[in-house]
């Protein structure tokens, strides 16, 4: 036998079942339904959506969910900070974020906005995960025509992305 096979056979370090990573944290009963934010659990995953009928619901057990627990105690895994040079963008700035935030929920309601607070000019948003704050300034980074920069934190993994928004062009009068 070669080596690349030996070592293709080797599952040290692996998981045998293929849950997702919020499944083996914590058990839940199959359905759960959260008190917060009414997610479902449901076959080792979390919905937003989903609909039960009266006989699941009696079944149902009512906890919180993860992403609310987050949100809850203020722990973040993802932060964005965004730059307006003018008061005009802040309500749609705040929009663009709201609508990400409820698009990413469709599918994975654990991504949630943590806090969102302004500071002069600099919008300061702390997120439950790490994609949800990529998302958040990669959709201000088009919107706006701003320049979006990314760090991730050696220690605990966490994202502090910065996005300055574009001044606004000048036009220049041609006569």
């Amino acid at each position: 036998m070669s080596k690349g096979l030996i070592r293709s056979l080797d599952r040290r370090g692996t998981r045998s079942d293929m849950s997702p990573p919020v499944a083996r944290k914590q058990t839940f009963r199959d359905p759960s339904v959260c008190d917060r934010c009414a997610a479902v659990y449901s076959a080792k995953v979390w919905r937003r959506g989903r609909r039960l009928d009266h006989v699941m619901m009696d079944k149902a057990a009512w906890v919180i969910c993860p992403g609310c627990a987050q949100a809850a105690s203020g722990e973040y895994h993802g932060r964005v900070l965004i730059e307006a040079p003018d008061d005009t963008k802040r309500d749609a700035i705040a929009a663009r974020i709201a609508n990400v935030e409820r698009r990413a929920q469709t599918t994975q309601p654990e991504r949630k906005i943590v806090s969102s607070e302004w500071n002069k000019k600099t919008l300061d948003v702390l997120t439950t995960s790490q994609k949800l704050a990529h998302r958040i300034a990669r959709e201000v980074e088009k919107a706006f025509h701003g320049n979006a920069r990314f760090s991730w934190s050696d220690d605990d993994g966490t994202l502090l992305a910065r996005v300055t928004c574009a001044r606004p062009a000048t036009r220049k009068r041609v006569r």
